[in-house]
Formats: C-alpha cells, sequence, structure tokens
C-alpha cells in the first residue's frame, strides 16, 4: 500500500569533472561536510578560494602595476570580477613578464567560464615554464575544464617533480584519469597520494569509487571504511558505501550505514533519513520506520510528507484507526490535499467502511471535479460492491480525461461485464485495444467477452493474441485450453496449455480442474481422476469442480463416488438443472428429493430473500 516517493541513490560513480587544485576540486564532492579542520573537509567554492587568496608572490616591482594590481585585488575582495580583470590588465601592460599577474587573470577568466581567455594565459605561463606546484596545478585545472587533457596530465607531473611530498597533485591526477576511464593509472595515482597523505580520507574515498566501477565490491569497501575510519565525518564515503550496500541488495549494511551517518555526521539531514526510512518500508520494518518518522515530525512538525507517510505505515501495522486519525489531522489544516484524502478513502476501504470511504471520495470531486484519480478510485469501489450504474460514469470519465490509461478500460468492461451489458464491455475493451494495443489483459478480457456473446472464433483469436503478447499469461492459457476441452477439440493442445497454466500458478485450482478436465476429454482416466481430487482439495466450494469429479468417477464405473461428487456439486449449486437431468439419467432418482440438497436450495432461497431486504 505505501506508495514510495524515494529515489534510490545510484552507485554508479559520480565523478567530479573539473580537475582544479584540491580546495576547489573537493568543494562540489564534500559540499554537505560538517567539520572544517582538514583540507580535504573544507567547504570552499571556486570563487571564494580565488577571492580569499592573499596577494600572490613576488609582487609586482613596476609601481604602476603594483598600483594597477592592488586595486585588481581589492575588486576581487568586492566580488567585482569585471573590474579586477580590468585592473590586472593594466597591470600587465606596465609589467608584460609578470607570471602572477597573468595567473589571476586566468583564475578570474576560469571562475567566468570564459575559457579561451583561461587557456590563453595558460599557454603563455606554460611555454615560459612551471616552476612551481601550485602554478602547475592551476594552470593543469585549467586545461582540464578546457578537456584539454595531456596537458592537463603533464602540469600534474610536473606539480609532482616539484614538490613530491604533497598528495593534492596526485589526487588531482587522478580524477582527471578517473573522467578519461583509464582507471589503472587513476588507481596508481590515488596510492601514490595515500603514501604522502595516510591521514587523509580523499585517497581511499576515490579508490574505493573506481572499485565500484571496476566491480570490485569487497575492495570498494575496505577502502571505503578506511576513508571513514580516518574521518567520521566525511560523508562521500558514506553516501557512496550505502549506495553500493544496496546494489548488492544488502539492506540491513546500508541501514547499518545510514544510522552510523545520522549518529556521527548530521542527524538532520533529511535526504538521508528518508534514504533509512525508505529502506526499512523495502524489509517491511514498519516499527523503524515509524520512529525514523516520529523524528522527522519532531524536528519539523509542519512536513506534509512525513505527516502523510506516518499514515501509511499506520496503515500497513494494519492500526488503521490511528492512520485515518493521522490523515484526519492533516486534512483538517489542509483540505485541499486529494492524494491525502484518497489514502483515507482507502483506509476506511480496509475497515470496510465504505459509506466513509465513498464520502472520502465524493469530497475529493467537490473539492476538483476533474480530478480523474477521484473518479477511478470511486468507481472501482463502487464496482467492488457490484454497484455497476454507479460505478459506470465514474469509470468513463476517467477513460474520457486519460484515453491512454489502460486500467480505467479494464475497469470499465468489467462493470459493464458484471451487469451482463456485453455490448457495451466488448466495446470498452476494444476502445481500451486501440489506444494500448500492447496490453494483454485487455484483449484476454475481451475474450471473456466475445465467449459471453457466443463469438468462438473471436474467442480464440483474442486469447491467441494475449499469449502473443505475453506467454506466460496464466488465465488466458487456461481460459484458452478449457475452451478446447470443453467443446471437444484441438484435445493434445487442450492438455498442452492448461499444462503450461498450471505450471506457472500450481497451487490454483481452477487451472487444476481446466486441466483435468482436458486429460478427461483426451481419455487418460487416471491422471485426469489425480488431478480433478487435486483440484479438489484446492477449491472446497466450486461446484463445476464436483460435477468434473462425478463425470471423470462415471467413466471409471464408480458410481456410489460419482453420486456423492454430484450431490455435493448440487450441495453448493442447487439451480444447476442439467446436472439434475444427469443425476437423474444415471439412474440414482431424483437428487431434488434428497435432503442435502433441500437443505441447499432454502438456505440460498433465504440468501436471495436477505439480499432483497437489504438496502
Amino acid at each position: 500500500m505505501i506508495r514510495s516517493v524515494y529515489v534510490a541513490y545510484s552507485a554508479q560513480a559520480r565523478w567530479v569533472t573539473t580537475v582544479f587544485p584540491l580546495t576547489i576540486l573537493l568543494s562540489t564532492v564534500l559540499s554537505c561536510a560538517t567539520t572544517t579542520p582538514s583540507v580535504e573537509t573544507r567547504l570552499v567554492s571556486t570563487s571564494q578560494s580565488i577571492q580569499a587568496a592573499p596577494p600572490p608572490t613576488p609582487l609586482p616591482k613596476d609601481s604602476r602595476a603594483y598600483y594597477h594590481f592592488l586595486l585588481g585585488y581589492e575588486a576581487e575582495l568586492n566580488q567585482d570580477t569585471t573590474q579586477a580583470i580590468r585592473e590586472y590588465q593594466l597591470a600587465l601592460k606596465s609589467d608584460p613578464s609578470s607570471a602572477f599577474i597573468k595567473s589571476r587573470l586566468a583564475v578570474l577568466y576560469f571562475s567566468l567560464g570564459d575559457m579561451g581567455h583561461a587557456v590563453e594565459i595558460a599557454d603563455q605561463l606554460s611555454q615560459a615554464g612551471c616552476r612551481d606546484g601550485q602554478t602547475c596545478m592551476l594552470l593543469a585545472g585549467i586545461y582540464a575544464k578546457a578537456e584539454q587533457s595531456e596537458k592537463a596530465l603533464r602540469l600534474y607531473d610536473r606539480a609532482i617533480e616539484l614538490d613530491a611530498g604533497q598528495s593534492e597533485a596526485y589526487f588531482s591526477k587522478g580524477v582527471l584519469l578517473v573522467n578519461l576511464k583509464r582507471l589503472d593509472e587513476a588507481e596508481r595515482a590515488f596510492e601514490s597520494g595515500i603514501e604522502h597523505s595516510k591521514d587523509s580520507p580523499i585517497g581511499y574515498y576515490y579508490l574505493g569509487r573506481i572499485e565500484i566501477e571496476a566491480k570490485q565490491f569487497d575492495r570498494a569497501i575496505r577502502h571505503l571504511e578506511q576513508a571513514i575510519h580516518i574521518n567520521a565525518h566525511f560523508e562521500p564515503a558514506y553516501m557512496a558505501l550505502s549506495a553500493l550496500y544496496e546494489t548488492q541488495q544488502d539492506r540491513p549494511a546500508a541501514i547499518a550505514v545510514y544510522r552510523k551517518y545520522l549518529q556521527v555526521v548530521n542527524p538532520q539531514n533529511k535526504e538521508v533519513r528518508h534514504h533509512l526510512i525508505r529502506l526499512y518500508l523495502q524489509d517491511k520494518s514498519y516499527r523503524e520506520a515509524l520512529s525514523e518518522l516520529e523524528t522527522m515530525l519532531r524536528e519539523d512538525p509542519d512536513d506534509l510528507d512525513t505527516q502523510l507517510r506516518l499514515g501509511l505505515v499506520y496503515g500497513e501495522l494494519k492500526d488503521y484507526s490511528k492512520a485515518i486519525t493521522q490523515l484526519t489531522k492533516i486534512l483538517v489544516s489542509r483540505p485541499a490535499e486529494l492524494r491525502v484524502r484518497d489514502y483515507l478513502g482507502l483506509m476506511y476501504e480496509e475497515l470496510k467502511e465504505y459509506d466513509k470511504a465513498i464520502e472520502a471520495y465524493q469530497e475529493n470531486l467537490k473539492v476538483q471535479p476533474t480530478y480523474a484519480d477521484g473518479h477511478l478510485h470511486l468507481g472501482f469501489l463502487y464496482y467492488r460492491l457490484k454497484r455497476s450504474a454507479d460505478a459506470i460514469p465514474h469509470l468513463a470519465e476517467v477513460v474520457k480525461q486519460n484515453p491512454k490509461q489502460s486500467d480505467a478500460y479494464l475497469l470499465l468492461g468489467l462493470t459493464y461485464l458484471q451487469s451482463e451489458q456485453y455490448a457495451a464491455a466488448s466495446q470498452a475493451f476494444e476502445e481500451g485495444i486501440r489506444y494500448n494495443p500492447g496490453n494483454p489483459d485487455l484483449h484476454f478480457n475481451l475474450g471473456t467477452v466475445y465467449d459471453k456473446l457466443n463469438r468462438f472464433d473471436d474467442v480464440v483469436r483474442t486469447m491467441e493474441s494475449t499469449l502473443k503478447l505475453d506467454p506466460k499469461h496464466a488465465d488466458a492459457l487456461n481460459y484458452l485450453g478449457y475452451t478446447y476441452a470443453d467443446r471437444d477439440m484441438k484435445i493434445s493442445e487442450a492438455v498442452e496449455l492448461t499444462q503450461r497454466a498450471v505450471s506457472l500458478k500450481p497451487d490454483n485450482g481452477y487451472y487444476v480442474d481446466s486441466l483435468a478436465w482436458a486429460l478427461f476429454k483426451m481419455g487418460r482416466l487416471d491422471a485426469a481422476r489425480a488431478e480433478i481430487i487435486k483440484a479438489a482439495t484446492l477449491v472446497k466450494d466450486d461446484p463445476v469442480i464436483y460435477e468434473h469429479l462425478g463425470e471423470i468417477n462415471m467413466k471409471q464405473n464408480l458410481r456410489h463416488e460419482a453420486k456423492e461428487a454430484w450431490l455435493h456439486s448440487l450441495e453448493l449449486d442447487p439451480s444447476n438443472a442439467k446436472l439434475i437431468e444427469r443425476y437423474k439419467d444415471s439412474g440414482f432418482g431424483d437428487p431434488t428429493l434428497e435432503e442435502r440438497v433441500r437443505d441447499a436450495k432454502r438456505r440460498v432461497s433465504q440468501n436471495t430473500s436477505s439480499q432483497k431486504l437489504t438496502p
């Protein structure tokens, strides 16, 4: 009943596509981290990183260049990028060889997405020779963003050569290699970075992501757990690890990761708690889901989605009274919430308080007369209550609004069929097929209507169409097989069709009865009797099964057993005139004089009278 609105977290690696100095690179990956002590977990956007940078050294020697540089740097601090670029360009005119002014311009062009100018300056700096690691990292990041990957990789290698003891260049190079799908090289880069920074979770995290991509899941789990062990607040590792467990269908492990995250990292993270609730619901751990929902409501009592899910969880726990109380509470403050009232109606249906369910659905239609789901719910409930005349207008309205919705045509056709309006039923199914030609259930139900209209050739045609669309449509297999057997035609095919139906649903007593009847028509009496006895144990109150049992017993000259089977069939359906005549013709006398059959007639008469008195 729960209608999940959660979206499963994808385990597919979502690699950062911009490779820049590590404090900038990881700003997206770590956007929800909660601690600040280390470089790896500091939240720094690209523009903040640029604007917060101290004036680079060496400073310009030319006084005019120095003057414009200071004005440019002040404009940066004031987040006036256009003015900063203008001042740096003026500074560069006075000192055209200044590498640090060029680097500031490159960074600003990069931040504006002007990759043409950024790359042009990067080329100038690169040709002049990169002499310090940070400048190499800067240029590599620009080239990576501009998809000039080989230039970027050479500069990362140069940065490593200039300062082999730091890890940023290894990690940034590794991310770029991952984007290039060069996973083996990326793995070596991250491993080298880890050697120089064993207390950083970054390398272990990315190793884990690479191993997920390579489907080396056990190694991925170890490295992601290592990242969390190094930094218990490192959020990306929790997300990747829980997603990996989910892809492996290891929900208990995923739940444990999400719970630890909420305990250690951020107990207010709604998205993570929603993931946790979703997993509890998938496991049908409704009590645990209920506890989490109550926690969310304490933090945000006005959260409509959480209030609604709480009501639905009460429904799954079959605590319908609490569910109704919860949903009614929502509607007091938000009477226009149609979906909430829909669920309220469903809860009343579960309690068999059908009048209240109808009232809820009708109220929705007062609020919004064109509300298709309201018409569908009301039409379906009327159909269940065998109030066909009330159901038809609502289902017809759904069909009118959504001509491609196959369920509405199915219900409308079945409602006409229920009220024995066979021509209208066939029209509904045929129209549904026109809009939904690939729906096997529409073809199947149209076939059953053709049977009522004595259109045998059309019955066969539609059942065969059903089986072309769905070769494992058990109802169609059974229906067509029994139809052939009952008409004493294509008996071998009848046996094969009913056997396929039984193989799909071996506990369906009606299918087993069809198989028994087909075997009987083939003359395989022992096999037929074994199957019909099995059918009678599976369905104990079907008169047709016992009528068939009597016929099979008679064919085997088991007269006493045949008589008992037929009398039991007449106890279940004393109006079967054909069987009454068959009973007489077999020399058993008049079954209507048997006390058990007379009692059955009285019972049916009393039930009919009672139904007439019921409003």
